[in-house]
């Protein structure tokens, strides 16, 4: 990876600054974006074709059995309510029927006002929602202002979407508090980008949405909203063994985003959920 980071901005700042705080930025093209970014190039394989690598490499039987079959697992979700934004997401990464680990951080902190999730490729992810952060912050000295989470998912989309048919594996959210308000936007690695108010991510979402929506309503208190994250993610690692290890839980709110839990086991949540019924826990 070669990084070049043009600095030039630093010795006159103003003229940066100067007609840029007008800018609707949800209404950004790509070339209006760049100017926000960093200038990073992210070298491909020195192969023919970079984009049909691996399956160039397991047609031709170079690899060994079962090695380039990515199997991948995790549940993250996000939805909006009357107190601003919940985050939750599992922690296992599984590599086939492999658990690589069980504490891995799905949760990227952008900034003090933003989250982003991650899904699939865990390299993908977490280097793209880092560099995004760099992005976000170096907008936020130009501009001596906050990036809107427009923008930010923005952003991220366009860089997916300059990659794609090449290999990167992300389904992620940006989650956070602009002057507009509360925004969730899910951003996947074909481009596509849509705002709404709750996604779920990942081989466990289907099962996460079950209990999403049953409980989900705009109306939920801080403490309701909480317990149906938790709720969410625990049943989805009780019935997708790709999902697991502790639930990491976050709001969004006005102020930024609080940790609210940093990591609940799921086998305690299941014991505990279970004597709530009257169940024994191994029904």
């Amino acid at each position: 990876m070669a990084c070049v980071m043009d600095m030039g901005f630093l010795e006159n700042p103003s003229a940066l600054s100067k007609g840029r705080f007008d800018v609707d930025e949800d209404e950004l093209g790509v070339g209006d974006l760049q100017q926000c970014e960093t200038q990073m190039k992210f070298i491909m394989a020195p192969v023919a074709s970079p984009n049909t690598f691996c399956v160039d490499l397991k047609n031709a039987g170079q690899a060994p059995a079962g090695l380039l079959d990515f199997k991948k697992g995790t549940t993250t979700l996000g939805f909006k309510f009357q107190g601003g934004i919940i985050i939750a997401v599992d922690s296992r990464a599984s590599m086939g029927t492999f658990i690589g680990s069980q504490t891995v951080r799905k949760v990227i902190e952008i900034n003090d006002y933003l989250l982003g999730t991650m899904a699939g490729g865990a390299a993908d992810c977490s280097f793209w929602e880092r560099h995004l952060a760099q992005t976000c912050r170096m907008h936020e000295l130009r501009n001596k202002d906050r990036i809107s989470v427009a923008a930010a998912s923005k952003i991220l989309a366009n860089i997916f979407y300059s990659y794609r048919g090449r290999g990167l594996s992300c389904g992620t959210m940006v989650a956070g508090w602009d002057k507009t308000g509360p925004h969730l936007y899910n951003v996947n690695d074909n481009g596509d980008r849509f705002e709404g108010e709750r996604f779920s991510v990942g081989s466990g979402s289907t099962y996460a949405y079950g209990v999403l929506d049953s409980g989900y309503s705009f109306d939920l208190t801080l403490e309701q909203a909480i317990d149906l994250g938790k709720r969410a993610i625990y049943h989805a690692t009780h019935r997708d063994g790709a999902s697991g290890g502790v639930v990491r839980v976050y709001h969004v709110h006005k102020d930024g985003w609080t940790k609210i839990e940093d990591g609940k086991d799921v086998n305690q949540l299941h014991w505990q959920y279970a004597k709530e019924k009257g169940l024994v826990g191994d029904e």
